[in-house]
This record gives C-alpha cells, structure tokens and sequence, in this order.
C-alpha cells in the first residue's frame, strides 16, 4: 500500500495540488539518500552535502566565477535568484581580493506584482532588486562596481526585451536555481493560466507575469521578509519571472534542494526535491526542466534522508 493509505482508506490528491500522479508519488517517497547519490542521468550531477556546505558552494560558485572571468578579461552572465544576504559576503570577498566586477552582468530571477500585474518598485523594500543592490551591489567597493546598469531586474519598462536582453548576450553563463513548494521554477507556476500545459510550448515559454499559486503564498509567508509568521494577505498575488526559456538557454544550471523550516529538518521541499530530479519533465513540476541540460544539483543531507512517518513529531 502507498505510505499514506490502508486497504481501509483510500484517496486521490487533491484538486489543489498541481501534481496527482499516485503511481509516481508513492515512488518518489521511496527515494532514499543513495538514490540521489547515484542518480541515472548523466547530464546531471547530483551531491549530498551539509546544508551549510550547499550555500558555501552557491557562494563560492558566483564568487570564483567573477573571478575567473575578471582574469581572463571575459564577460560574466547570472542569473541569479533571491538575493539574501549571503550576497553581501561575496561582496566582501570581491573587495578583499580587489576584483573588477565591470564585465559582469547579473539578471534577477523575478520580482513581486500586484494583482494588475504592475512589478514592484526597486525602491519597495521587499522586493528582490531592492535586496539585489542593498546586499551585493551597494556593498562593492565602487571602483570595482560593473554600470549599475548591468545589474538588471524585472520591470514594467524592460518585461517585454528581458529575454532578449538575456540572449543578446548569449544567455546567461549559469542559472541559479531551485523549486518551490508546487515544483515553480522561478515563479512560473505548474497551474498557473500562463503556463503552457505542452511540454514543447512550456519549454519556450518566456519573461511574463504570472499568477501565485496558494501554495507558494504559504511558502513565502513563511520567509523572514515577510514576518515568518503564515500572514498569506502581506505576500504579492502575482510576480514577473523569467521563464524556461531562459533557464534552458543558459550554458549550466545549478539546482538547490535544502530549503527546511528555520534550521529544523522539516521541510516543504523533501517531496518536490524528488519529482523535479527524479519524475517526469512536465509543466506540473516546472523545476523538472534541471534533467533536460547539463546541470548540478546540490541537495541537503535533511532533504536526501528517506520520507517516514513521524508520529513523535505530530503537528
């Protein structure tokens, strides 16, 4: 019997949730620490660290990249997630080895709007380019600062060239990435009415403003932005977001599966960690799109241990 069923009750997921494969979930709760150890697929690189080490690398990746491209005189394209601030320690790390960051380009993963689609400010405090240039850009020692310019977020002015922007420079050289609680990849929803539902379709999908799911409203009031406190009523109802497009156009993708509850090894992601690196590619579960190019994920030692029941642990 699956892991959450008796021969006497049985029961379908809900209409809510955007994946409903039985079959498929029952096999990705199977899926043990070995597993993502030994993943199949050899476009993708799969490791199972410390979550401590999981940031470390994220950072470190994003600091020797800039390096390594300011010493070779080349060009630097991130696409870049989130920006908390573990950002402003690379900064520092910039600084103390006195790297001139003018030859890089950073895009902003997505941004916050409003239920008329009208993108967040870069001067609300909440929103991700406000946090891009208050924890990295602004933390640079401005003889080594690229053109503010170059640090680019999603705006109602810019949403319709961001791709091509993106493109124009050859893509970006990596996507940071990770999935929320429905599988999103950025903010791209698995049964948002912008989605394409044909794989073919979705995979060409570009910069737009979606709609949130409920889900991710949980998910995200649960942030520190946002008072971690379940106020679902302070989180935006929709965001402008790059689409898989872009992720797909990019030369690596590097996935992070680590997300728990404030330290503890609770965790909405242990589920949607299995179907994006193990199920199959599919709109329902955009982060799913990681299998299709080269990629790295990095995923916890919390979110690679087996899902059990708990009965000690309760609500």
């Amino acid at each position: 019997m699956p892991l959450f069923e008796t021969s006497e009750f049985t029961y379908s997921p809900s209409p809510y949730v955007p994946f409903r494969d039985k079959a498929v979930l029952e096999r990705m709760r199977q899926i043990a620490r070995g597993d993502f150890e030994n993943h199949p697929n050899p476009r993708l690189s799969v490791r199972v660290v410390k979550e401590f080490d999981v940031w470390f690398t994220f950072m470190m990746d994003i600091f020797f990249r800039i390096k390594e491209a300011a010493e070779a005189g080349r060009r630097l394209v991130l696409i870049l997630p989130q920006p908390w601030p573990l950002y402003a320690k690379v900064a520092w790390m910039i600084n103390r080895s006195r790297i001139n960051c003018r030859n890089l380009y950073t895009f902003n993963m997505d941004e916050y709007a409003d239920e008329h689609g009208h993108i967040a400010p870069e001067s609300w405090p909440y929103g991700f380019t406000h946090a891009l240039k208050k924890y990295f850009y602004s933390q640079l020692d401005p003889a080594l600062r690229p053109p503010e310019e170059q640090m680019i977020g999603l705006t109602n002015a810019n949403l319709a060239d961001y791709g091509k922007r993106l493109s124009d420079l050859g893509g970006a050289d990596i996507c940071y990435m990770g999935p929320g609680w429905t599988g999103h990849v950025a903010f791209v929803e698995p049964d948002a009415p912008e989605t394409p539902q044909d794989l073919e379709e979705f995979k060409k999908m570009g910069p737009c403003v979606v709609s949130l799911s409920p889900f991710t409203l949980a998910q995200n009031s649960l942030h520190g932005s946002f008072g971690a406190a379940g106020d679902l009523a302070a989180v935006p109802p929709k965001a402008a977001t790059i689409g898989p497009a872009q992720v797909l156009e990019a030369k690596h993708r590097m996935g992070f599966y680590c997300i728990g509850v404030h330290g503890t090894t609770t965790s909405w992601q242990k589920l949607i960690a299995r179907l994006s690196l193990f199920g199959p590619v599919t709109p329902r579960v955009p982060d799913s799109i990681i299998q299709l190019k080269t990629s790295e994920a990095l995923v916890s030692e919390a979110i690679a241990e087996k899902i059990t029941v708990d009965w000690d642990k309760g609500y």
